[in-house]
């Protein structure tokens, strides 16, 4: 199972955003953090926003801000609310032309697995993703000034 981009740029942006706290961000300043297309992400934020995951405040002193507190933010209930198809062959979709779809047991095999997918992530919030190494992320996100000190500690 692949996770389009959408959903990764998602994850991204919403871990980014609760990393910040209430510091509100840009999209340019998120696109250049992560190195990823303005475009692309215009359009993910805008779905997040509409979504209720986070909130766009237009003008001069706007931003981004998350819409919910991290600990109340599913990863299960993103994945499901930006992926638009998580049928993972043929035969979980509605043309299914599969010959062999009324003998097959392959659909009920990988809808067990990918309802365990999908359980596991029920189990976390955009709050475990920060934990103990948000002061790591804080520094790869460039969101604090790094010591030469912290720059040579290897990563945990």
């Amino acid at each position: 199972m692949h996770l389009t981009n959408f959903t990764d740029y998602s994850l991204r942006v919403l871990i980014y955003l609760a990393v910040k706290g209430e510091r509100r961000s840009t999209i340019s300043e998120i696109a250049e953090r992560f190195d990823i297309s303005r475009n692309h992400l215009m359009k993910v934020v805008q779905e997040l926003n509409r979504l209720g995951y986070l909130t766009a405040i237009r003008g001069k002193h706007g931003g981004l801000l998350l819409g919910r507190a991290p600990a109340d933010i599913s990863l299960g209930a993103l994945v499901r609310d930006t992926e638009r198809d998580l049928g993972l062959v043929e035969c979980f979709g509605d043309h299914n032309a599969c010959v062999i779809s009324p003998a097959c047991r392959l659909k009920s095999v990988l809808g067990e697995a990918l309802g365990a997918f999908l359980a596991v992530l029920d189990r976390y919030t955009l709050a475990d993703m920060l934990g103990p190494q948000r002061a790591d992320l804080e520094r790869l996100l460039r969101l604090v000034e790094s010591s030469p000190e912290a720059e040579s500690l290897p990563a945990s």
